[in-house]
């Protein structure tokens, strides 16, 4: 009996630890192929952005595209990852820092199958903030100075602000009970508000203004090209919401700050979002960039309350959004803002929406380990300091960047196209008969997608 008894014991061991290790692989395996979703968000940017340059410019802006994505991956290794575990008490690491490239965790190892994909996963959301700016600035930044404020935003500036506001020990969330499980200020204000910094120095296009300050409409050369482009990031959003959320084996699903939910409510509130935001874009302006705009959109102003808010919600909020931002849309263009693709409207204003919507729709939600619920108050904190935080890295280095001649492309070199000066192969055939390199109009500003 007793020899019966140590058998079975032995085997029950063996059948929990069988388990165990069953469900650490199936985490690794979700966060695996979230991260391989997530490479369609550069797909869908990379098509997105050459479809809205010019002829002229196709190739170089797709460079600048693919650039991005590939020097983020280091950057983000040796020090990126270091940041976010590391500072989420301020300005300053926290005693119990890690995430060095040298530590055990840092490389093949295993008894860890934890910190290389999310390392993974966190690198992807650095070069989608990456991407967010790349989009901006197309077709007149050169590509030294584009590739320093690339890697600045993704793995510094962002990153940062991860830690501040998704850390579940971020001073935000400690202090103020910050909520922003889809990362809608995290990611998008920041990377939105960063461009905003960049463009003023920056400048417009060439042709873009005219001297009485009136703009000009700078046309895509492949719209069809660009749409596709928003669809395919909008796939890929799939995968980096679902990195969002934190696979508990043997648990349920929590959010990034420990806080219990499902991927069925992430679902709900992400479709229901981009549904409203493609409608709400259309009622406004019938154009299809930005109904694709607008299914982003509407997703980034539902992003912080994905976990909580009942799905009509999510509707209204991506409707208000898509309806609005096209309007942000022009309004910057009046300021004598070139932003090539509505970043800071679509990224910047769009993540502001959802950041303080969340503090109206789901004031008084339970935080954990005593931390404070989530208020309006500590949404208009988070975002002021989203704000800044990107703002003002944006501004300043671009400005020193200005200064040294490293960040715009001489304006003779703009008139001949990037691609003739700067790329050793041509875009299309040379039977291929493209018309005019651009168009200029007066106004029509809101229906262009190359505005």
């Amino acid at each position: 009996m007793e020899q019966e008894l140590a058998a079975l014991t032995e085997r029950l061991a063996a059948l929990e630890s069988s388990t165990a290790m069953s469900d650490t692989i199936n985490s690794e395996i979700f966060y695996w192929w979230c991260t391989a979703l997530m490479i369609a968000i550069h797909a869908g940017f990379l098509a997105y952005e050459m479809g809205a340059s010019r002829v002229k410019n196709v190739l170089a802006s797709g460079i600048k595209n693919i650039l991005a994505f590939a020097f983020m991956v280091p950057t983000f290794y040796f020090f990126g990852w270091y940041i976010y575990l590391s500072f989420y008490n301020g300005l300053l690491p926290a005693e119990d820092a890690s995430g060095l490239p040298w530590e055990m965790s840092m490389g093949p190892n295993l008894t860890d199958n934890g910190t290389g994909i999310f390392w993974a996963a966190f690198t992807l959301f650095a070069a989608t903030t990456a991407s967010i700016f790349s989009g901006a600035v197309i077709e007149r930044i050169q590509t030294a100075g584009f590739l320093i404020l690339a890697i600045l935003l993704g793995s510094v500036v962002w990153i940062m602000g991860g830690a501040w506001g998704w850390h579940p020990q971020g001073w935000l969330t400690v202090k103020f009970g910050y909520h922003d499980v889809g990362a809608a200020g995290v990611v998008h204000m920041v990377a939105g508000f960063f461009a905003l910094g960049v463009l003023l120095n920056l400048g417009p296009r060439v042709g873009k203004f005219n001297a009485d300050g009136s703009a000009n409409a700078i046309f895509a050369h492949n719209v069809p090209f660009t749409i596709t482009g928003l669809m395919l990031i909008i796939v890929g959003f799939f995968g980096f919401l679902g990195g969002c959320i934190i696979y508990m084996p043997g648990e349920q699903w929590t959010n990034i700050y420990g806080q219990p939910t499902t991927l069925s409510a992430f679902a709900f509130n992400t479709l229901m979002g981009m549904a409203g935001g493609i409608i709400g874009a259309w009622v406004k302006t019938r154009d299809p960039f930005w109904m694709m705009s607008g299914a982003l959109i509407g997703i980034f102003a539902a992003a912080s309350g994905l976990d909580v808010y009942y799905p009509p919600v999510a509707f209204v909020l991506g409707a208000f959004a898509g309806f609005i931002i096209p309007m942000v849309a022009v309004w910057l263009e009046k300021m004598g803002i070139d932003d090539a693709v509505g970043a800071f409207p679509v990224h910047g204003v769009g993540g502001l929406i959802g950041v303080v919507a969340c503090g109206i729709f789901a004031s008084g939600y339970p935080n954990v380990d005593g931390m404070p619920p989530v208020s309006l108050w500590g949404q208009i904190v988070g975002a002021a300091t989203m704000a800044v935080l990107g703002f003002v890295p944006g501004y300043v280095v671009s400005f020193i960047l200005k200064v040294f001649g490293l960040l715009r492309v001489p304006d003779h070199i703009q008139e001949m196209g990037l691609d003739i000066v700067k790329v050793p192969v041509s875009a299309y055939p040379e039977s291929y008969i493209p018309g005019p390199v651009s168009v200029a109009t007066p106004g029509g500003v809101a229906a262009s997608p190359a505005e």
